[in-house]
């Protein structure tokens, strides 16, 4: 059995007396709190020492900022600060007391006070960038799972340190700073975020630039979409980029594997009413696609594709789609789009000509890919068990205008896997609209393959034609 490595040497009472003046030593304590039990183990005094080192070396960086001829002579000093920081990390890591030492020791301003020195350097030498990743790696873990500290953090850093770290260049500088801001936030600084959109809106943005990075996301998944009244802030300000870009997350959130929670529907009725209010109040921008278009235009429509797609999802979750049933004129808004791009794709060559429609599922960058099928899948879940709407649909002639929609389509098997959702759903107990299909049918307007297809099939009872199912009724998707 091998013997137990001795203990530091802070704690015979060696380190302790002995200044920390040098690169080597720093690093050799740096090492050294990768270990929990040295972690634990560690003097205040030797933090001092570290902030000491740190304060003294963040002069020549202030001697930079007035005099940028002196960037070159940074090295040396940068080394020490960055040694610094990782000394500082790695001593915060799983340790409330360090947390709470360092913090104590107002290293979170000295700390603030050096990455905004940094950022005004904007210079994009290796190892200044070291210097500021290191120091927002130990913001993060100064803060993690440390009330107190976030709280001094959030004090020093907000919103400044976010609003020059969230657009810097390097990624791992915004990754870092996002991380910060994860970790800081709670419902009370939410309030503060609502008062300092473009923080909010920046952590938006860097999601769209950066879809991998995972702080970003969360913040906006754990965060963002648990706070209507910011989301419903946001999207009055943004451009039509970042609101694609959350309704893309929110989509995500609302078809992951993982229910709403109870907690979670109440916050997201309020965002249907955003999604439905806009929808209704901008829905014919999505025609601009039919003609040539300038790019805010073009993004303006996307915009809306996406709403639809969120309303789609909504309306397949039991607990929302009630209140989506009852909106005022999203239904006819839904009915009326669906005629004018069914007779724009009919009248000319674009993107809602029948060869501009292929499968029902991509991204919303190929523009109006699916974009009939999704008004119909809505269509139907909006007729759900629900025959005010069913009837109200076949008041607008939709129900003709479905079957029509297919027939058009008929290589599109997404588009028909909806219409036959669609009709199901409006024939569900509906004897008018079950008749209107017989009808069309016995005209020759309703195609009986197609029918046939839906699970219905026509028979005439002496005088009177009866739509009858072959086959079970769909569900809600």
């Amino acid at each position: 059995m091998a013997a137990p490595r001795p203990p530091p040497a802070w704690l015979s009472g060696v380190l302790v007396q002995v200044p920390i003046q040098d690169l080597e030593a720093l690093r050799a304590l740096t090492a050294l709190f990768k270990e929990q039990r040295n972690r634990e183990t560690a003097p205040r005094t030797i933090f001092q020492r570290v902030l000491d080192i740190l304060k003294r070396s963040s002069h020549a960086v202030e001697l930079a900022c007035r005099d940028p001829s002196q960037v070159e002579h940074l090295a040396s000093s940068l080394q020490l600060i960055t040694e610094c920081f990782r000394c500082l990390r790695n001593a915060c890591i799983e340790c409330s007391v360090n947390q709470n030492s360092i913090r104590n020791l107002d290293a979170i301003g000295v700390a603030v006070d050096l990455v905004f020195l940094f950022r005004e350097l904007r210079v994009e030498q290796e190892s200044l960038l070291t210097a500021f990743r290191c120091g927002l790696q130990f913001l993060g873990n100064v803060a993690s799972r440390n009330e107190d500290s976030q709280s001094i953090v959030w004090m020093h850093a907000f919103p400044e340190l976010f609003l020059s770290c969230l657009n810097h260049p390097d990624k791992k500088i915004v990754a870092y700073s996002s991380m910060i801001l994860f970790t800081s936030l709670n419902s009370e600084r939410m309030k503060d975020l609502e008062e300092n959109l473009n923080v909010a809106i920046d952590v938006i943005d860097v999601h769209r630039r950066q879809p991998e990075s995972e702080w970003p996301f969360l913040t906006i998944t754990d965060h963002f979409l648990k706070c209507p009244d910011l989301v419903k802030a946001m999207y009055a300000k943004m451009s039509n980029q970042e609101r694609v870009t959350l309704l893309d997350i929110m989509v995500a959130k609302i078809a992951s594997d993982e229910s709403l929670t109870p907690d979670d529907i109440p916050v997201f009725l309020s965002h249907a009413e955003l999604i439905a209010r806009t929808f209704v109040d901008q829905y014919k921008t999505v025609l601009n696609l039919t003609s040539e278009l300038h790019t805010e235009e073009e993004e303006a429509a996307l915009a809306t594709i996406r709403l639809l797609d969120v309303l789609c999802e909504m309306s397949a979750n039991t607990d929302l789609l009630g209140y989506l049933q009852v909106f005022p004129d999203l239904l006819e808004r839904v009915v009326d789009l669906l005629r004018l791009v069914h007779v724009a794709g009919k009248d000319t060559t674009n993107i809602f000509s029948t060869a501009g429609c292929l499968k029902a599922e991509r991204d919303v960058s190929n523009v109006a890919e699916g974009f009939k099928s999704h008004l119909i899948r809505l269509i139907g879940n909006l007729c759900y068990k629900n025959k005010d709407n069913q009837d109200k649909v076949n008041e607008l002639d939709g129900i003709p205008l479905i079957l029509d929609s297919c027939s058009a389509d008929d290589s599109n098997p997404f588009l028909s896997q909806w219409v036959v959702y669609a009709i199901r759903n409006l024939t569900e107990d509906n004897s008018q609209n079950q008749d209107l299909i017989a009808k069309m049918e016995e005209q020759g307007l309703a195609d009986a393959s197609l029918l046939k297809q839906m699970g219905f099939e026509v028979e005439k009872s002496g005088d009177k034609l009866i739509l009858k199912p072959t086959s079970d009724r769909s569900q809600l998707e």
